[in-house]
């Protein structure tokens, strides 16, 4: 597909509704009008920043731009939800256009409209909850921003060192006497899990240390200074 291709559907489309449309007005590169209103379409073969920049521009001059691209393969995945996501941020319609026997398809993704921040917030409300957890559960900042290739230090790992530390110092311990030393309410679920294979049951309620358990935290010299100095054993 050309992106010369986009433009018969969307005419034909608006010229249903009466339309007068033109086609490359004033670097617009569709219009629509009907009496008092303007309607603007930006087209291009992908959804990409100068597209979204190029329309933005164009809500100076009116309220209902659309940007118009071919319809992508896969419309369900995280990337296209995202992009559409901030085709609405920007309060810009998104119309789509695919192939068809009897004439290309035209499909309205959706329309321009005021974006509604309240309604978001309140969409995002739970997501929000775990990132504030997830920030509080955190010792101190042990990640450099951008580094998303490296391991990721998070607040569950961090527990986890934490219960490696008091085990290897302790030897033998149970939840209880380890939530008593600071490891937190989550103790029995990651010690159930043992998602790294670093903790063994030794008997009912009583956990120890492996060897894999050993190996592996000395990787993470900060936080093991930081829980080798805690005071406290247990009772």
């Amino acid at each position: 597909m050309k992106e010369s291709d986009l433009y018969p559907p969307i005419r034909n489309h608006f010229h249903s509704l009466g339309y007068r449309v033109n086609g490359e007005v004033k670097d617009c590169d569709v219009t629509a009008m009907k009496g008092e209103e303007l309607i603007i379409v930006e087209m291009k073969l992908s959804l990409t920043v100068d597209l979204l920049v190029q329309a933005a521009k164009r809500l100076r001059l009116t309220d209902m731009v659309y940007i118009a691209v071919p319809r992508p393969k896969r419309t369900r995945s995280k990337r296209w939800r995202d992009a559409c996501h901030l085709v609405r941020r920007l309060e810009l319609g998104l119309i789509t256009v695919s192939p068809h026997a009897k004439g290309d398809k035209l499909e309205f993704v959706h329309h321009p409209a005021p974006f509604d921040r309240k309604a978001s917030l309140s969409y995002g409300k739970k997501k929000r909850a775990q990132l504030v957890r997830e920030i509080e559960g955190r010792s101190a900042d042990y990640n450099v921003g951008g580094s998303n290739k490296l391991k990721i230090m998070t607040a569950y790992k961090e527990s986890c060192i934490h219960i490696a530390v008091l085990l290897d110092r302790h030897g033998p311990l149970s939840p209880k006497s380890l939530k008593e030393l600071g490891t937190g309410d989550k103790t029995p679920l990651i010690l159930q899990k043992n998602y790294y294979g670093w903790y063994d049951r030794v008997k009912r309620g009583v956990y120890e240390l492996t060897d894999k358990g050993k190996k592996e935290m000395l990787d993470y010299p900060d936080l093991l200074e930081t829980y080798s100095t805690e005071e406290g054993s247990p009772d």
